[in-house]
């Protein structure tokens, strides 16, 4: 017996047993109305909307409105009375109803449709989980989205290289929250596959690429792209439309910009992407991170960035564990997402 097959058993199972239950509750509500509430019918409808398929719900339902016309019916002394009691279970029912026709589309119900939304949250964020790096490397990401939803529409893709590179793009996709959150999702899997697998110089222009192939209504994005040489710590770094990354001297605990320019991808098929390279020594540290980090209402992006950069320095001075998780605790705003990778050198 396949696994769908054994999915479609246990809805019919539900949907059986269930439907047992609501016969259940009028048979005592025709018995004794006193002391079984008529609302007691209540409790089926919702679990079966919780736990039933859009193939089963439907049925479910119209059982549900045959036990409640039947309610009605063995208690015709007190019909005025339950008129009220009634109406309002006929209109649950049919708010059920519009939910299964829509989850019906999606081709997900009940509790699997949810544990299939929490399975692509828990995607997206694996895909942010940053590779283990050599000795003399210490890497790390922190993403809050806007308003503390699940979603966000920021999101990180890294990975190591066979010839020895760390490749990670901090991405910020057109749109706040959970309205951005599946396109989000759609293009971490696609980035993530493009990342290491083409020259560094390539990652841009095909992710460029991908997103005009979409023809998305609101298919743009931002995104930063390092890559980082482990054995050397030169590092490129190329962006589009995206904040600039900024590198830390440890000799002489100054920030330098590292405008590399380039514009938003999903725009303009002929885009080019300009590189900014730097050395890492030892001490030093590259910071990525998103316009949520440094924007705020009447606050220039500027001051934003320089409030970042001396919260980074203050952090910095104490250890490079937990900078990422800081900086987008402390700064930024609520409304919108936020992120950052910190890479530094011991």
């Amino acid at each position: 017996m396949t696994r769908s097959t054994r999915r479609i058993t246990r809805q019919t199972a539900t949907l059986v047993w269930l439907a047992a239950v609501a016969a259940a509750v009028v048979v005592c509500v025709g018995l004794d109305p006193v002391d079984t509430p008529f609302t007691a019918l209540m409790v089926p409808l919702l679990l079966g909307a919780l736990v039933l398929g859009p193939r089963q719900l439907p049925w479910f339902l119209g059982w549900m409105a045959a036990m409640l016309g039947v309610a009605v019916a063995l208690q015709p002394e007190r019909s005025a009375r339950i008129l009220g009691a009634s109406l309002i279970q006929a209109v649950m029912i049919l708010i059920v109803l519009a939910v299964a026709v829509r989850r019906g589309r999606l081709g997900v119900g009940g509790m699997a449709g949810e544990s299939m939304f929490v399975d692509l949250r828990d995607r997206l964020l694996d895909q942010g989980r940053m590779p283990h790096l050599p000795s003399g490397w210490h890497v790390e990401a922190a993403l809050r989205s806007a308003g503390g939803t699940p979603f966000a529409g920021d999101f990180v893709v890294s990975t190591r290289t066979a010839d020895g590179r760390f490749e990670v793009a901090l991405v910020d996709v057109s749109g706040k929250g959970e309205a951005a959150g599946t396109r989000a999702l759609m293009l971490s899997g696609a980035f993530g596959g493009l990342l290491g697998a083409l020259p560094a110089d390539r990652f841009l222009p095909a992710a460029n690429d991908y997103l005009l192939g979409q023809a998305w209504e609101e298919g743009f994005a931002t995104a930063i792209h390092l890559s980082l040489d482990l054995a050397t710590g030169v590092a490129e770094v190329r962006t589009a439309g995206h904040p600039p990354a900024v590198h830390r001297l440890a000799g002489s605990g100054r920030w330098n910009v590292m405008a590399a320019g380039g514009g938003i991808l999903g725009l303009d098929p002929d885009m080019d992407f300009p590189v900014a390279r730097v050395q890492l020594a030892p001490g030093d540290a590259v910071l990525l991170y998103t316009d949520g980090v440094v924007e705020q209402p009447r606050l220039d992006i500027d001051l934003g960035i320089d409030r970042l950069l001396g919260d980074a320095e203050q952090i910095l001075r104490g250890g490079a564990d937990g900078t990422a998780s800081r900086l987008v605790a402390d700064l930024g705003s609520e409304s919108d997402d936020r992120a950052v990778v910190l890479v530094s050198r011991a």
